[in-house]
């Protein structure tokens, strides 16, 4: 054997071996955890940490909404469940007049975000793709009213409302809360609708398409993720308002499922199962509009990353 021979490496199942200065084969080397590794995996862990405590009210909320009062009385609020029903959604749905809150908060819901996105997609189509004058102006004023604490406006809009006869109506909760969202929906829009190829528009206008038609048939389908991130939010935003709706609204038959929540403690003080139980069908609404439009929203948030 040569002494190139003597001292060549031998390989194993577990990887390359070398060979000592005895000529014993020395053992093969595992690969330690990288640094990456370990990073990545405390990330995670603590990413399920926070998961998890984030999630922990949610499912004490959803547990103590099954329970029974005297189940709770005895035992207390954070204690391990010894009973089941679903007696608490009925009471609150029911006799806490929760039925009637949700479809006051749907009557003020649904036409707002549908008449705030059409109003700003009309507006951001304007400003976005004719150059209109005083148009960067008009952006910042309407980014301007959105700076502006709502609790300053509570009075004046509350006078105003008296003034023009429509106090303590839903429709007038319905035009508070278009005037004071369409600024900022517009001027999210515009970015979006900004960013779409002026050649696109440019094709139509030689095909004989007028304004309308550029509107609705092309730039309204482009900006579909921008409008279901939008509707999403303001849904959202809409929904779980109180400071509008008690400012503007005096009578409970009128009040959304937000102010009904606040009845609905004062008249189950101590009833923590039925509070919770409204607490739920308060919630799911929105956690149902989210869940629909969560592809899109995604999508919206994404449009602007990579240009």
């Amino acid at each position: 054997m040569t002494a190139t021979d003597a001292t060549a490496p031998v390989k194993d199942a577990d990887g390359p071996a070398s060979l000592s200065r005895t000529g014993k084969v020395a053992a093969p080397r595992r690969p330690a955890l990288s640094g990456r590794t370990l990073r990545t995996t405390g990330f995670h862990l603590t990413a399920g940490l926070l998961s998890a405590l984030w999630l922990l009210p949610i499912v004490l909320v959803l547990v103590t909404s099954t329970r029974t009062f005297d189940d709770i009385a005895a035992h207390g609020v954070g204690s391990w469940p010894h009973s089941f029903t679903f007696d608490s959604f009925r009471q609150a749905w029911v006799d806490g007049g929760q039925q009637r809150a949700l479809v006051n908060s749907l009557l003020v819901t649904l036409p707002t975000v549908l008449l705030s996105l059409g109003l700003a997609s009309m507006a951001a189509f304007a400003l976005s793709r004719y150059d209109l004058p005083f148009r960067r102006v008009l952006l910042l004023l309407m980014l301007g009213g959105n700076l502006l604490p709502p609790q300053i406006l509570l009075i004046p809009v509350s006078r105003l409302s008296e003034v023009l006869g429509i106090y303590d109506q839903l429709y007038a909760l319905i035009g508070v809360q278009v005037g004071f969202g369409v600024g900022f929906y517009v001027f999210v829009l515009h970015g979006f609708m900004r960013a779409i190829p002026g050649e696109i528009q440019q094709a139509a206008v030689i095909d004989g398409a007028n304004p309308w038609q550029i509107y609705w048939r092309i730039i309204l389908p482009l900006a579909r993720p921008a409008l279901a991130a939008l509707t999403a939010l303001s849904f959202t935003w809409i929904f779980n308002d109180l400071l509008w709706a008690i400012t503007v609204l005096r009578t409970d038959t009128q009040m959304p499922i937000t102010a009904s929540l606040l009845g609905l403690q004062g008249q189950y003080v101590s009833m923590w199962n039925v509070i919770a139980a409204g607490s739920v069908i308060a919630a799911a609404p929105t956690v149902a509009v989210f869940l629909r439009f969560q592809r899109y929203f995604v999508a919206g948030l994404n449009l602007g990353a990579v240009k």
